[in-house]
């Protein structure tokens, strides 16, 4: 049949399942949104209020559903501003379509209004990326782009499509999309059985879970695994939830602000076996002195990950879940009593513990868990809040703690709050934000009441940026260079205005109510929480420290 570009596009999407698209219109996709006003019925479209909220809604969309997150935006400023959302999808290896449009092919190069190569902008934080200047060319490249943005380590793909390109006319052929197959030809049975062997041997053996786990769905394996070697297990940021953080063998998240048992047992440990992780900064701290007693058996999908930042003893490239099928089924059931009994002590030795006097962001989320009973979908943005939100917070779900891990992007949550919410309608969902990232996206909460989207954004008011301020206080002797935010700004007010309910909460009293209100409303609702400016996230490891010199409040006391 003979389709224009644009209503090439929209097939494709309907050929790939896609029922929402995050987006933001303009001179050069006018003809595609022109064409998506005709199946309005068969996709949804969500107008933001910024393109980067749009791709930061995309990015929650993908990452509570497993799908692939779509977003369009227009040529120049719109592509431009798509930019930290696709990095930040990058970093974190979340599937994204990023599709915008650019000025005419003979206009191109040219200096042309609202013209701009994004294709080379965004080709180091793209998987792939492309500029369709040949219509007949479109359907496969749109095909092409979902297989490479779901197979393997998934990552954003950006297809720019030249405006004459989305109104010429060529002959399109439906087409089934192709299957997504996981890595396994990768996985070298020598290898299984020498990390059996490995794993066999081991006295102290630790497990570190990253969000590769939660992305290939290994969840399950992950839970059998830890059981079967019998050994305690830590996550990073983004593998919350692929570990139940309510199992005895749970110690906590590993890192700048982990918990000191996790810390202190990765440190001890004979053997890491890292599973779907990168081992970012943020967990190893110094690196030269990280698990520094330890053979490390990682497995990851990608091989550029391995000995990237650690050195392994030895490495199996593949889908996390069919690698640990297999070890699952070689390993014999092991108890290791004295290890996880030192472990365990360890735990109760070294709980997570904050200043109960007055109201904090740590009571806060407990009343929350407690609430929710742990089955909410939480987005953050990031600094001590996100910290926060990962320390107190149970997950026991995958896919229910969405956060900027790689990029540390602030005014990620909103967007992905309402992504989430749209992609898991029946779901609760709360985005946690400190008072300095809300104020980067808070023209989201626009988006939220113009569709009624029935989200909860937290705001972790301390009227400073916190986690910036900790390191001033604890590292450049209490100069606040440009962290105090104590101006006039009401966001009860603020949230009145652009439609929303507004709670301000200023005792621990009135939490528990504040958040069973907003969840009884099923509206957007703000709640301002307003705690001191000078609460910190404790255990915390210097920067260039090892990670078992964590240290938290009572031992900044004790040095004097």
């Amino acid at each position: 049949m003979q389709l224009n570009g644009s209503e090439i596009v929209i097939e494709c999407l309907k050929e790939q399942g896609v029922d929402t698209v995050f987006g933001y219109p303009g001179g050069t996709i006018l003809n595609i949104y022109d064409e998506l006003y005709k199946h309005q019925s068969e996709i949804r479209h969500i107008l933001t209020s910024h393109e980067q909220g749009a791709a930061h809604a995309a990015d929650g969309y993908a990452r509570s559903t497993g799908k692939v997150g779509v977003c369009f935006a227009t040529s120049g400023p719109g592509a431009t501003n798509l930019v930290t959302g696709i990095a930040t999808a990058y970093m974190d290896s979340v599937p994204l379509i990023a599709i915008t449009a650019n000025v005419a092919v003979p206009l191109l190069g040219r200096d042309t209004f609202q013209e701009i190569d994004i294709a080379g902008v965004t080709m180091p934080i793209t998987k792939h990326n492309y500029i369709v200047k040949d219509v007949t060319k479109l359907a496969d490249t749109i095909r092409k782009a979902f297989t490479i943005a779901k197979s393997g380590r998934p990552g954003p793909v950006l297809i720019d499509i030249t405006k004459d390109v989305t109104a010429a006319v060529t002959e399109y052929e439906p087409a089934v999309p192709a299957p997504i197959h996981r890595v396994t030809d990768t996985i070298v049975q020598e290898h299984l059985e020498q990390a059996v062997d490995m794993i066999n041997r081991s006295k102290r053996p630790y497990i570190f879970v990253g969000g590769g786990a939660i992305i290939s769905g290994a969840s399950a394996e992950v839970e059998e695994f830890a059981h079967k070697i019998h050994a305690p297990v830590t996550d990073s940021l983004m593998g919350k939830g692929a570990f139940p953080g309510t199992d005895p063998l749970y110690t906590g998240m590993l890192g700048m602000h982990g918990t000191k048992t996790s810390n202190l047992g990765v440190t001890e440990c004979d053997l890491l076996i890292a599973l779907g992780v990168r081992f970012s900064d943020r967990v190893t701290g110094n690196i030269k002195r990280f698990a520094r007693n330890a053979k490390v058996l990682q497995i990851d999908v990608d091989p550029a990950e391995i000995n990237k930042n650690v050195m392994t003893s030895l490495s199996i490239i593949g889908d996390l879940k069919e690698v640990l099928k297999r070890l699952n089924a070689l390993i014999e059931q092991n108890q290791r009593h004295t290890w996880v009994s030192h472990i365990l002590e360890l735990k109760e030795k070294y709980p997570l513990k904050y200043n109960e006097n007055g109201l904090s962001c740590p009571y806060i989320i407990e009343e929350l868990y407690r609430i929710t009973k742990g089955e909410a979908v939480i987005t953050t943005d990031v600094g001590q809040h996100q910290m926060w939100a990962a320390q107190y917070y149970q997950y026991t779900k995958p896919r229910t703690f969405l956060t900027s891990g790689g990029l540390g992007t602030m005014g990620y949550g909103l967007g992905a709050c309402i992504g989430a919410k749209v992609g898991c309608p029946d779901k609760l969902v709360v985005n946690i934000a400190g008072d300095g990232c809300f104020r980067m996206n808070m023209n989201e909460l626009a988006t939220a009441t113009r569709y009624n989207i029935p989200i909860i954004q937290m705001v972790i008011n301390n009227h400073v940026l916190g986690m910036v301020r900790q390191w001033q206080t604890l590292f450049y002797g209490q100069r606040y260079s440009y962290t105090v935010l104590n101006d006039p700004v009401d966001f009860v007010k603020l949230a009145e205005a652009m439609g929303a309910e507004g709670i301000r909460v200023t005792k621990k009293e009135e939490v528990a109510p504040a958040i069973e209100k907003a969840i009884a409303l099923n509206k957007p609702v703000v709640i301002d929480f307003q705690i001191d400016c000078d609460d910190k996230v404790f255990p915390m490891v210097s920067p260039g420290a090892s990670i078992e010199e964590a240290f938290d409040q009572k031992d900044l006391e004790n040095r004097g």
